[in-house]
């Protein structure tokens, strides 16, 4: 197969599949990554192209999945009428780790901890927010869009390392959890918008923008990533 045919996001896809039975026991590791490519029967070079960092560009992949699935869940969901803008985001959250195995996640927690991969994580964490934001119809186009991203990412790390040790039934106390921090999160807010509009802050911060179409945390793409 020729490099200018290859299809990037169909092997991807195949090499995630491919690595997901072996992670539980070597983690988003080189060792994974090479069985994956052996039992998919793929060139080794050709897995490197698509994937230059081995496992960690398939444990962002499977992160950057489950996201696009949780967009397309919730551009589908119908609320109950009268439903409270928080109470949806913190079903947004719950719904977003329906979408994953918690020993994938818990192995890429790991990998995500090492100095070398802390960026790559909490850029992914942001993504989420920001996917979850949008869904639910955010125009914020000011200092908020990232103050509200910013919150909502410190909220789905938290519910992450919580929902990782909850053996409740049904992981009802992590769904507790989540609603706490959302509450904690909006009363947060409501400090905020007294505070920002002061004369003299809100002036300052109006000056500050969402950034659009420009490849900010956020609103990324693969290829300015160099995924």
């Amino acid at each position: 197969m020729k490099n200018d045919h290859l299809d990037v996001d169909r092997m991807r896809e195949e090499l995630l599949e491919a690595i997901s039975p072996h992670v539980p026991f070597d983690g988003w590791s080189e060792p994974a990554f090479r069985q994956a490519v052996a039992d998919l029967g793929v060139d080794p070079g050709l897995a490197r192209i698509v994937c230059p960092r081995g496992a960690i560009d398939l444990a962002v992949e499977y992160h950057r999945a489950a996201d696009r699935a949780l967009a397309r869940a919730l551009t589908t969901t119908i609320w109950p009428e009268g439903m409270r803008f928080r109470d949806k985001v913190a079903a947004a959250v719950a719904m977003r780790l329906d979408l994953v195995d918690p020993e994938l996640v818990r192995r890429a927690a790991s990998v995500f901890a090492l100095p070398q991969n802390t960026a790559t994580g909490a850029k992914l964490v942001w993504e989420t927010a920001d996917v979850i934001w949008r869904a639910l119809g955010d125009t914020a186009q000011d200092f908020g869009w990232y103050t509200k991203r910013l919150t909502l990412s410190g909220v789905i790390s938290g519910s992450v390392l919580y929902w990782l040790g909850d053996e409740s039934e049904g992981k009802a106390d992590t769904r507790a959890f989540i609603e706490n921090r959302i509450d904690e999160v909006t009363r947060l807010e409501n400090i905020k918008g007294r505070i920002t509009g002061l004369p003299g802050i809100k002036g300052l911060l109006g000056a500050i923008r969402a950034p659009g179409d420009r490849p900010m945390p956020g609103k990324t793409t693969r290829s300015a990533e160099g995924l």
